[in-house]
Order: structure tokens, then C-alpha cells, then sequence
């Protein structure tokens, strides 16, 4: 049991999930004059190497009255059973503070991607698809999941920068898999990464809203709508059945305010590098560039950005995310972007003064 949001999170081995994830996305209601379900919808996939998780949504306090695996009629494949009863607000919070208490201290070790330990001479860019295994992020009509989307993105622009041999590239996820968001970060700075570039895709109430939205980091929202979507992307953990603070290794140093406010200077300049070879191409949302507090872009040393590549709740947008041609016409832009940057970068470090380029070394 976890709290805020209230859900119940069963854990299993890894398991390959036959079923289509649009059954949990609304559980059907009762009668009218009936109490409402318990369970307001459900989510499952794979959540690290080895394990996979099914996530329920409660619609008010809940206790576990029965969760077993029990043998079908026929002797094959087993039912998991999962009973929930109502309870009382003060006995859900105590079993959900014991269960985070658990989950916290049972935190596993997660395995990364294995990384040069020598100083390559090109770059390394890493690429973040955002969501994945049990976190499906926004769904669109017809059941278009963001994680899917991005994914693919993902693989297209590390594919295609790699035939233009001026960087290395690192995904942070290359299945179907659930990463906290602290472990995402973990991957770029480990790696010593020269840029992260994490993408999504969103979603609204209102259809009319679409075209792509650059993100980088700040400690105030830019506007009201990057606070809504760094609010929405900051909650990835715990749509995975993640308990708050539930981080793999310390993600939080404290660098020297000087190398944190060059990394967002940088993260900015590749973000308007960005935008400019996007709107040569592609829709740009009516404020294509905005900032907030994403935990994914933290890292005081990494350049970031979060590219939204379109609105799943806008009919144009989903068309085109939905097009393979589109995808790799997207990953096209961006990766002429990054190599841009990198070309720009490189002149530019070669006209740094010899007394600054020892400044930043011994700040780095």
C-alpha cells in the first residue's frame, strides 16, 4: 500500500503482460446508487531487470483482505487474485508508512549501461525516452501510448546520429522497461555525459492545443503550463508504484553554483538550437521554449533539455506521432541540432582564454 496518490502495488517476477494496457485505464463503475469501485484504474509492465509490477488506483482508503496466485480449473496457468476491502483513513496511511518504510530499505541495486572508463575524444549524448514499462505516461485515442512513441524516437535519433560519427550516444532505456527518474540522471552524469536530451510527448484537455515544446530547467516555473508539465513528468515514479524519495544512490550532490549555472546557459543554447531547426520543419507549439523545475534535467554538471514533440490530445499531433515517417523525420531535426551544437561547441572551446578554460576545469 503507498499514499499520496493512495495505490496498491503488487510485485512479481518479470512477466510478459498478454493483455492490452487499455483495460486498467478505467474500470468500469458501478450502478447507479452503488458505492464506487475501489480500484479507479490499473497499470502494469516491467519495472527493472528481473521484475515487473501491477499498480492499482484507489479511489479511497483500502486494506488487503486476500492476495494469492490461485490454480485455474483446467490445472494450467494460475489467476492472481487481488482482494481489497474499504478501511478506515488512519489504518490505510499506517500500512502505507510500514510499506514505504520496506520498499525504501529493500531499494535493489539497479544495473546500468555499461560506459567507456577512458575519456572518449567525442561527446556522449544521452537519450532519455521518457516513461516506459509500468508507467505508460499520456495515452492517446485508439490506445497510442507516449512510452511507446518516444521510444521509438529515441532509437531513431541514436541510429541516426551514429552515422554522422561526430558523437557517441547512451540510452538510458532501450525496452519496454520502468527508470526512475534519479537513475536516469545517475546514467548521464556517470557516463559524463556532454548532453541529455530527454522526450516526450503530452497531453490535454483542450484539442486545440499542439506543436513541439523545449524544455530546460529552472527553479521557477517559466509560466503556468511548465509548471503543469513538470509537475505531470516529476510524477513518473510514482505512477511506476515508486514510494517518495525511493532513489537508487544520491542523485542530489551540490556542485559550485558557477558549474551549475554554465550547464543551464549551455542547456539553453542547445534548446534555441533546437527550436530553430524544428520550426524549419516541423509545428512549434505558440511558446515553444519554457523552463521548470524537471527532476530528469538536475544533473548540476549535464546540459539538459526535454523536448514534448506534440500533444497526443490534438488529432493533427497524434497523426503525426503516430507516422513512422514523421518519427524519423523528427529524430532527423533533432539530430541535426546536435551536431550543430557540438560543431559550435568545439570552435568555442578553442577561442576560451587558457586562464578560463583552467577556471572551469578546476570548478568541474
Amino acid at each position: 500500500m503507498l499514499a499520496d496518490p493512495d495505490r496498491v502495488v503488487v510485485e512479481l517476477p518479470e512477466t510478459s503482460f498478454l493483455i492490452d494496457p487499455a483495460i486498467g485505464r478505467e474500470v468500469a463503475g458501478r450502478k447507479k446508487g452503488e458505492a464506487p469501485a475501489l480500484v479507479s484504474g490499473f497499470r502494469f509492465g516491467q519495472f527493472a531487470r528481473g521484475r515487473s509490477r501491477i499498480v492499482f488506483d484507489l479511489s479511497g482508503p483500502a486494506r488487503i483482505v486476500k492476495a494469492v496466485a490461485e490454480p485455474t480449473a483446467s490445472g494450467g496457468a494460475a489467476r492472481l487474485v487481488v482482494e481489497l476491502a474499504q478501511t478506515q483513513a488512519e489504518s490505510f496511511r499506517a500500512a502505507a508508512r510500514a510499506a514505504r518504510a520496506a520498499q525504501l530499505q529493500k531499494a535493489p541495486a539497479r544495473e546500468e549501461p555499461a560506459t567507456a572508463t577512458e575519456v572518449a575524444a567525442k561527446p556522449l549524448v544521452v537519450i532519455d525516452a521518457g516513461h516506459g514499462g509500468v508507467d505508460m505516461g499520456a495515452v492517446g485515442a485508439k490506445s497510442v501510448y507516449e512510452k511507446d512513441i518516444v521510444l521509438d524516437v529515441a532509437r531513431r535519433l541514436a541510429a541516426k546520429l551514429a552515422t554522422g560519427d561526430r558523437v557517441r550516444t547512451l540510452l538510458t532505456r532501450d525496452s519496454d522497461e520502468f527508470v526512475p527518474l534519479g537513475d536516469r540522471v545517475k546514467i548521464a552524469r556517470k557516463a559524463n555525459a556532454a548532453l541529455l536530451v530527454s522526450i516526450h510527448a503530452d497531453m490535454l484537455n483542450e484539442a486545440s492545443v499542439h506543436g513541439a515544446t523545449v524544455y530546460t530547467v529552472s527553479d521557477r516555473a517559466s509560466d503556468a503550463e511548465a509548471a503543469r508539465v513538470a509537475a505531470s513528468e516529476n510524477a513518473a515514479d510514482k505512477a511506476g508504484g515508486m514510494a517518495e524519495s525511493e532513489e537508487i544512490g544520491d542523485v542530489h550532490d551540490i556542485l559550485f553554483d558557477l558549474t551549475r549555472r554554465e550547464t543551464r546557459a549551455i542547456g539553453h543554447q542547445f534548446a534555441t538550437s533546437l527550436i530553430d531547426f524544428w520550426k524549419a520543419a516541423g509545428d512549434l507549439n505558440k511558446n515553444p521554449i519554457r523552463s521548470a523545475g524537471f527532476v530528469v534535467l538536475k544533473a548540476p554538471d549535464v546540459p539538459s533539455v526535454l523536448l514534448e514533440l506534440g500533444y497526443l490530445s490534438n488529432e493533427r499531433d497524434l497523426a503525426k506521432l503516430g507516422s513512422e515517417h514523421w518519427r524519423q523525420s523528427a529524430a532527423d531535426r533533432v539530430a541535426q541540432a546536435v551536431e550543430r551544437y557540438f560543431a559550435r561547441r568545439t570552435a568555442g572551446v578553442e577561442r576560451i582564454a587558457p586562464e578560463r578554460s583552467a577556471e572551469l576545469a578546476i570548478v568541474r
